[in-house]
């Protein structure tokens, strides 16, 4: 999940030449012997974090600044103990901690912990020591601890640096200030307990785990907390604006990416002087003015933070040299560079970091001005309207403004032969590499000898060379693409209305996967290769099915699903993935027809119901609220099981409730509610319900919702009926069971009644004891069947 840490600041107490000594003080923290304290039941909230000091040593860091910022307790004393409750407040964050702790609340005795913190943590603790006679100084036991302890403190104190600053830069450090515990659990071992002000969720209970040479950072548990729960304390929200990017990009030779951004920034919080943004871990910010005069950058290496954001970026801090004044607009001027673009072989390239190698934050939307001068042999593509595009000796530069705000600008280059496509005054251009990259051409086969035969003396032994391997054409099928580009184009865009820039450019990446930004989309290169290339042998024919009929119209529908409509937050990201892929099932279904719709749903529920080495299905990772929370060391390939498979059947199952022409304009009407807004998972449940036909029986749609986006399982369904009497007086009498899911679990099921002309459907709720129910016929049917191509169900 990405776990923001947002950096903000309310008005600096030192002057800007002081924050480079506050970020030195940070990393080179060290425990003082001299505020070591043999302690007695000190109790330690943050809101619905209690820690419980029992009995034990707690060591103070020396000061940063004019108070401390870290400290360490440890149960160092027979009798010791300390302990950590939590208690999360919902059934999906209960449920989340037991897969993790095996307990739906959180009880752990721990033999130590280092805190590191920026709020009134300090005070809070000297408090009670003091107002405890028992209570007392242990200077001899802080020099061993100082020692034990010191190079730990430091490696946690750097790593939330730029956090950390802001809270001593801040006079309202006491209420925004962040708080960071690693415990040492005598059950789980090490775990964090993150208490973050600032963030929508305010609590984070995790661990640092690795697989395969890979680190997660596992999250059990992350919640609003209490205060924010109920309203009594109001939400922190980020309170920076960002419009007009004017972004100038020089790519050398050696593929070094040089860059001065300018970018407008408002803040309307008073006392402002510090001003956070995002970018790639591999673009170095070399320096920042702020309406011309310079600022301070400071760009730390926060390894462990980094990993619990999740998102591969940086966090870099703009300290400005005077008091931001709120509701004035400031123009920001940065340079930066780094090696975002790297050499697959062959005149094929790889982009990195494809949205975040400029400073952005929070993904505004915003105008968009890019000016990028590289090798004249290259091509180069990016959003906007091309204003100019000239040749001087060695060097081209392109010049492309949007006429639209936008929320990213992505760029890919390469040498490309290009088809282009028209659809009532919006064109597709799609690029193709004219070689493949080095990871797609095959192995040149070794020569077979074939040995003399004893019985035929005049045949020599023979060398034979086989015939040269068959190398991949990324051009074989460049127009092909173009025209189902365009089919694709009239389709979703007869639906959801235009996209919103008029020129899409369509270009190849290399690997696996795509992306689809405004304006640019990136398609795997082996959605240019034609289907039963040699290249796809690894690949099943549903994995080929993906690359050749899926992925194209998935991309591309995020420039409506991710580009005018966008999610709120981490718990409403799967929105934007689901439409995109359930808009390009609607587009197979009507070029290929239903079987091709049903064989794809049919591979998401066989991925879903797959189970891992625990036995657990991939489903049951967590729900898709969770977000990239379910990329863990446990379920590392979960998140894209649920958030695709499961996010389409989700889709695909309110399309069968609403029946299709109700779902189509249902979708028509979020474009049109949305558009250059966010949505989160609660708004668009209601929307989904004002377009239910008259009489549903789950007219708000909370039991839906309830069972398949905030919750998990996929029933074991099985039908069993019989029929009495005469016609036209016949009864039905059904009895439907489900297993395998959770006692709470209930859905409604369709039950499909097949008459000689026709059928008709009525739809039954499951339960956790079996469900009779009766129905009057007129004919005697045919079949009486689940129809579980309708529901994410299996039956038996």
């Amino acid at each position: 999940m990405r776990l923001l840490l947002v950096l903000l600041c309310a008005g600096l107490c030192y002057g800007a030449v002081d924050a480079f000594e506050l970020a030195r003080s940070i990393r080179d923290t060290s425990l003082d012997p001299a505020a070591c304290y043999r302690v007695h039941d000190v109790q330690l909230n943050k809101d619905d974090i209690h820690l419980y000091f029992t009995d034990g040593y707690l060591i103070f860091g020396k000061a940063v600044g004019d108070r401390p910022t870290t400290a360490v307790f440890t149960v160092e004393t027979e009798g010791g103990d300390a302990e950590v409750l939590l208690m999360p407040p919902s059934r999906a964050e209960r449920r989340s901690l037991v897969s993790y702790a095996s307990t739906p609340n959180l009880e752990e005795h721990f033999k130590a912990t280092v805190l590191v913190f920026g709020d009134g943590t300090y005070e809070q603790l000297m408090k009670q020591i003091k107002a405890n006679p028992f209570n007392h100084a242990s200077p001899e036991m802080g020099a061993a601890l100082a020692d034990e302890w010191t190079s730990v403190v430091r490696n946690l104190s750097a790593s939330f640096e730029a956090r950390l600053m802001l809270d001593l830069l801040s006079p309202n450090y006491r209420q925004t200030g962040c708080f960071f515990a690693t415990v040492s659990g005598k059950e789980l071992g090490n775990f964090d307990v993150i208490y973050e002000p600032l963030n929508p969720e305010q609590i984070t209970v995790g661990q640092v785990n690795s697989r395969n040479e890979h680190a997660f950072f596992d999250i059990w548990t992350s919640f609003t907390a209490a205060p924010f729960r109920s309203g009594v304390r109001k939400p922190v929200t980020p309170d920076f604006s960002l419009k007009d990017y004017r972004i100038e990009a020089t790519l050398q030779p050696d593929l070094l990416l040089r860059v001065t951004t300018k970018v407008k920034v408002t803040t309307s919080r008073p006392g402002e002087r510090g001003i956070p943004f995002d970018i790639s871990s591999r673009m170095n910010v070399t320096s920042a003015t702020i309406e011309g005069e310079r600022a301070e950058v400071l760009q730390p290496e926060s390894l462990r933070s980094n990993l619990i954001r999740n998102d591969g970026n940086n966090l870099f801090l703009v300290v400005a040299r005077r008091t931001l004044e709120p509701g004035r607009e400031y123009e920001l001027e940065f340079h930066h560079e780094g090696a975002v673009v790297a050499d697959a072989g062959n005149q094929v390239y790889y982009v990195g970091p494809r949205g975040t190698w400029y400073p952005n934050f929070a993904m505004q939307f915003a105008s968009y001005d890019l000016i990028f001068r590289y090798p004249k042999d290259l091509d180069l593509v990016t959003p906007g309207d091309i204003v100019e595009d000239k040749t001087d000796g060695e060097w081209r530069t392109t010049r492309r403004v949007t006429t639209v705000p936008i929320r990213l600008a992505g760029f890919n280059l390469g040498v490309y032969e290009r088809a282009r496509v028209s659809h009532s005054g919006y064109t597709v251009e799609v690029c193709a590499n004219r070689s493949v990259e080095n990871a797609l051409k095959p192995s040149s086969a070794l020569p077979v000898v074939v040995p003399a035969s004893p019985r035929l003396s005049r045949r020599p032994t023979q060398v034979v060379n086989p015939p040269p391997p068959r190398v991949p054409n990324p051009l074989a099928r460049l127009q092909e693409l173009a025209n189902e580009m365009k089919s694709a184009l009239e389709f979703l865009s007869a639906r959801f209305g235009p996209p919103a820039l008029k020129t899409i450019e369509v270009s190849p990446i290399p690997g696996a996967f795509g992306q689809g930004f405004p304006g640019l989309l990136y398609l795997s290169t082996y959605t240019y290769l034609r289907r039963g290339d040699p290249a796809f042998a690894r690949f099943s024919p549903g994995q080929e099915s993906f690359f050749l009929d899926l992925l194209q119209a998935h991309e591309l529908a995020h420039q409506w699903w991710g580009n005018v409509v966008t999610s709120a937050g981490y718990h409403d990201e799967w929105l934007m993935e689901a439409l995109a892929n359930h808009s390009a099932l609607l587009y197979l279904e009507n070029r290929d027809g239903r079987k091709a719709l049903d064989a794809a749903l049919e591979r998401y529920r066989n991925q879903l119901l797959a189970k891992n080495e625990n036995n657990q299905t991939a489903e049951s990772a967590g729900p898709i609220i969770f977000g990239q929370r379910l990329e863990s060391s446990q379920t590392p390939t979960s998140w894209n099981s649920i958030t695709y498979g499961k996010g389409s059947w989700i889709l695909h199952m309110l399309r069968s409730l609403m029946g299709d022409e109700r779902f189509i304009r249902m979708l028509a009407e979020l474009r049109n509610r949305y558009e250059w807004k966010t949505i989160n998972t609660e708004q668009f449940r209601q929307l989904a319900a004002e377009f239910l036909p008259p009489k549903s029986p789950d007219p708000k749609l909370e039991n839906f919702f309830e069972q398949w986006v905030y919750g998990t399982g996929i029933p074991n369904l099985k039908l069993s009926y019989s029929i009495h009497g005469k016609p036209p007086a016949l009864k039905l009498d059904g009895t439907l069971s489900q297993t395998e899911v959770e006692p709470e679990f209930s859905a409604q099921v369709p039950v499909d009644i097949q008459y000689t002309h026709g059928k008709t459907t009525t739809w039954v709720r499951s339960s956790s004891s079996p469900v009779e129910f009766t129905l009057p016929l007129e004919q005697a049917p045919l079949k009486v069947s689940l129809d579980c191509s309708s529901v994410l169900a299996v039956h038996k």
